[in-house]
């Protein structure tokens, strides 16, 4: 492995599952370089003006709707996660950005793309980004296919439980931490 590689491992909990309409009301992220979290980010807040809420979302992810409404603005939340990600990837230069890494990742990415042009920006999320997405759950379906691994759904919680792994489902930091444990024994060709 590159020890100089960056890696943004993160996870969205959002008002639904259309990233056209509905928001991000939690996001968290780990930085990830040479191997080494350096770097953490989490923080739940509002959904972006206009975002439709389904209330079966907000109960998959135990958001109380009357809660959500005290937290920080979706724009404050944006504002902070930027910093975040400039303290370690410069936008501006095509060769440094980090790998996108979560657990069915491509969800995720469609919502901080989505939630990053809602914020006005041009680009979307692919400033910080490549498209060269980690996710364990492709390489899982191989394992299956090959009968490494036979699991009665694919879930996170449910990898997690038959690997012993602690997690605490449809919290983003939690997902995450949980993704990067999977993913770092991957490649590390370690046994879960």
């Amino acid at each position: 492995m590159n020890l100089f590689k960056k890696v943004l491992y993160f996870d969205v909990e959002t008002t639904g599952l259309d990233a056209g309409k509905h928001g991000i009301i939690q996001l968290a992220a780990l930085m990830d370089i040479g191997g080494e979290i350096v770097d953490r980010y989490s923080m739940k807040f509002q959904p972006h003006q206009g975002a439709e809420i389904n209330l079966d979302a907000l109960k998959v992810n135990e958001t109380d709707p009357e809660e959500l409404k005290t937290r920080t603005t979706s724009s404050d939340a944006y504002r902070e996660f930027l910093r975040f990600l400039d303290k370690h990837i410069n936008k501006m230069d095509k060769a440094d950005k980090a790998y996108p890494a979560g657990y069915n990742v491509a969800f995720d990415i469609q919502f901080l793309d989505a939630w990053f042009r809602h914020h006005g920006s041009k680009y979307g999320s692919g400033s910080y980004h490549n498209w060269k997405a980690l996710d364990p759950l492709p390489v899982l379906r191989i394992w299956d296919y090959k009968g490494l691994v036979s699991l009665p759904d694919y879930k996170l919680s449910t990898v997690c439980k038959y690997y012993g792994i602690h997690h605490n489902a449809h919290d983003a930091l939690s997902d995450i931490t949980a993704t990067r444990v999977i993913l770092t024994n991957m490649f590390t060709d370690q046994k879960l």
